[in-house]
């Protein structure tokens, strides 16, 4: 015989003061993020809470948005990475793919840009970074453009300038990727650059 339901006041029934907030910001965090699997997100979202750790959280929700068939990054997911991950120089596999499973990515993916870059247990971030920028352009310089978009602290609209030196760390990388391009190439190109690097002022080779 199956016991009967326990009954309790509302006076019996004690409710964290902060659960109302945690509720209500996950809930946005998750209209924002619109991750592909809700559960494992919310895994990931609320280890990252309990340890103090950045977020996996979009700033905006991402509408209209356009990507290769064969790949499920989106500039927002990648500026979530980014985030989350380029505190230190490097990071180690184990991280990346964590951070990369909780934000419901593609593993076959993952696997085509670690072993692009050839990368070992510890992996340079902002050459991964690169690489993630590479799978949402379709050139060099479209590649480039996306990352002065996610990285720029200027006002959305703007020119989208990123510090000189990050640029070149960034384009240099990418063109000796290419295999093809002459070191005289990429240093002229680069003496040509205005020192604050921004979208605005790119140009196609």
């Amino acid at each position: 015989m199956p016991l009967p339901d326990t009954m309790f006041c509302a006076q019996q029934i004690d409710i964290a003061q902060e659960l109302p907030d945690i509720l209500k910001n996950f809930t946005k965090a998750a209209v924002r993020t619109q991750p592909e699997d809700l559960l494992l997100w919310s895994a990931a979202y609320f280890t990252a809470l309990s340890k103090g750790e950045r977020l996996p959280v979009k700033d905006r929700l991402e509408l209209n948005v356009t990507h290769k068939t064969d790949s499920a990054m989106t500039p927002g997911l990648l500026k979530t990475l980014h985030k989350q991950l380029s505190i230190r120089e490097t990071c180690s596999e184990e991280e990346l793919r964590e951070k990369w499973r909780g934000l419901c990515l593609p593993t076959d993916q993952l696997e085509t840009l670690l072993s692009l870059g050839s990368f070992g247990s510890d992996i340079d971030w902002m050459e991964f970074f690169a690489l993630g920028c590479s799978s949402l352009g379709e050139t060099l310089i479209s590649s480039l453009k996306v990352a002065c978009e996610l990285l720029t602290e200027d006002e959305e609209g703007g020119p989208a300038r990123i510090p000189f030196d990050i640029f070149v760390k960034l384009y240099t990388y990418l063109a000796h990727l290419e295999g093809d391009m002459p070191q005289d190439h990429i240093d002229n190109f680069l003496g040509s650059r205005p020192k604050c690097f921004g979208s605005s002022s790119s140009s196609e080779q």
